[in-house]
C-alpha cells in the first residue's frame, strides 16, 4: 500500500475511519512499547525514522521502469510506423494504429514521469527526525536539485502538539490491502480539509500488525516526551548506505519475515529481481542534505551516552540477524507501557483498533 500510489487527497476531508482512529501525542494506545524496525540513528536530541513507501520502494521502482520501457517501445512502434507507411493519403486504419501507438507512448510517459520523481534521480530515502529538543518532526519530502548544498532538500516541519493530526490509516477495502495500515501524519485547513500529510515508519498487516503499530506509536511519543533513557533497543538500525546484499534483505523480509528456508530457496530468482529494481533506482539517487537551519539544533554532543548506532552496535538486516545468533543483539526487544489503565492484553487491544471506532475516539 505505497502512500505515494495511493495518493493522499489534498483539499478533501480526511477519511472518516482515520478520523476514528487518531493517535494521542500525549498518552500512549496499548500496554506495550517497542520498534518495528523504523529506525536509522538515535541519540538524547533527535530520532531518525523511515518513511512509510522506504521499504517496498522496489515495487515502486518495478512500476516506473516497465512504464518507461512501455513508453520507450510503443514510441519505436509509431515511429516505425510513420515512416514505413508514410504516404500522402492516410486510410483510416493506419490512422486508428498510429493513434493508438502514439497515445500508449504519451500516457505511459506520463507515469513514468509522476510516478518516477520521487524514486529515479532523488534521494537514497526520506528521513523523518523527531526532534525532541525543539519539539517538532522534520520530514524531507523532495530532492531540490538547485543550490541543495547551500539550502538543503524540502523539508516539512510539523509541530509536536495536540494541533498535529496523526493517525492510522487503512487500506483500501474491497482490495489486497484491506487489512493494512500505516500511521499517516495530516495538516488540515480552517475548515478541516487536507493540506499537506506523510506516511511514517513503515506499512503493518493483520491483527498482528496491528499490534506492531501500536506499539510503535507508543515508541515515538515515549521518546518525544520522555527522551531515550527508559527505551528498549530498536528491533534494528536501519542502514543508511545500502550494498547490494541489504537491499535483497529489503526485498526478501518485505514479502514475508516468515518465510521457510525452502520457500526463500524457490523465490530466489524473484527476489533478486525486486533487488535488481531497487538497486537500479537507488543508484541514480543521492542521500538526503538537510538545511542548514535544522543541522545547526541537531548538533550531537561527543560524549552522548545515548548516540546509537555506535561502537559494535549491528547497523542493517544483515549483521543484525548474525547478532541475533551471537545473542550479542536482543531479537525482539520491548517493553511494558508505565501506568497503562487500557486493556492488558496487546492482541485484544489491537482488535479494538481495528474496528470502526477506536478507543479513545
Amino acid at each position: 500500500m505505497d502512500e505515494r500510489i495511493f495518493k493522499i487527497k489534498i483539499g478533501r476531508p480526511m477519511p472518516d475511519w482515520d478520523a476514528k482512529h487518531r493517535l494521542p501525542i500525549a498518552g500512549y494506545v496499548g500496554p506495550e512499547c517497542k520498534d518495528s524496525a523504523t529506525i536509522h540513528r538515535i541519540n538524547s536530541n533527535f530520532m531518525d525514522v523511515s518513511e512509510q513507501p522506504h521499504m517496498m520502494r522496489q515495487w515502486f521502482a518495478g512500476g516506473v521502469f516497465t512504464a518507461a520501457l512501455s513508453s520507450a517501445a510503443f514510441f519505436t512502434f509509431f515511429v516505425f510506423v510513420l515512416c514505413d507507411s508514410w504516404q500522402k493519403e492516410w486510410d483510416f486504419m493506419l490512422g486508428c494504429i498510429l493513434f493508438e501507438y502514439g497515445a500508449a507512448a504519451m500516457g505511459f510517459g506520463y507515469v513514468c514521469v509522476k510516478f518516477g520523481l520521487d524514486e529515479v534521480f532523488s534521494l537514497t530515502r526520506r528521513p523523518i527526525r523527531f526532534h525532541r529538543t525543539a519539539k517538532k518532526i522534520f520530514a524531507i519530502r523532495r530532492r531540490r536539485f538547485s543550490s541543495s548544498r547551500e539550502l538543503g532538500d524540502i523539508t516539512v516541519e510539523v509541530p509536536w502538539n495536540e494541533d498535529a493530526v496523526f493517525c492510522v490509516h487503512r487500506g483500501k477495502q474491497n482490495t489486497d490491502h484491506a487489512d493494512s495500515y500505516h500511521i499517516r501524519y495530516y495538516q488540515l485547513d480552517s475548515d478541516g480539509n487536507v493540506v499537506n500529510g506523510f506516511a511514517l515508519g513503515r506499512e503493518w498487516d493483520g491483527l498482528d500488525g496491528m499490534n506492531d503499530l501500536l506499539c510503535q506509536w507508543n515508541y515515538w511519543c515515549w521518546y518525544m516526551n520522555h527522551g531515550p533513557a527508559e527505551l528498549p533497543k530498536p528491533l534494528l538500525f536501519l542502514t543508511e548506505r545500502e550494498n547490494f546484499f541489504e537491499s535483497f534483505l529489503y526485498c526478501m523480509y518485505e514479502v514475508g519475515f516468515g518465510l521457510s528456508a525452502s520457500l526463500r530457496i524457490a523465490f530466489m530468482p524473484f527476489f533478486l529481481w525486486l533487488t535488481l529494481l531497487r538497486v537500479a533506482s537507488m543508484s541514480t539517487c543521492r542521500p538526503p542534505i538537510w538545511p542548514p537551519a535544522i543541522k545547526e539544533i541537531c548538533q550531537i554532543a561527543d560524549d552522548d551516552p545515548y548516540q546509537q548506532p555506535a561502537g559494535d552496535t549491528p547497523v542493517g538486516w544483515a549483521a543484525t540477524s548474525q547478532a541475533h545468533r551471537n545473542q550479542s543483539y536482543p531479537s525482539d526487544p520491548r517493553s511494558k507501557t508505565p501506568n497503562w489503565q487500557g486493556e492488558a492484553d496487546s492482541f485484544k487491544n489491537a482488535e479494538h483498533w481495528r474496528g470502526e471506532v477506536a478507543p479513545g475516539n
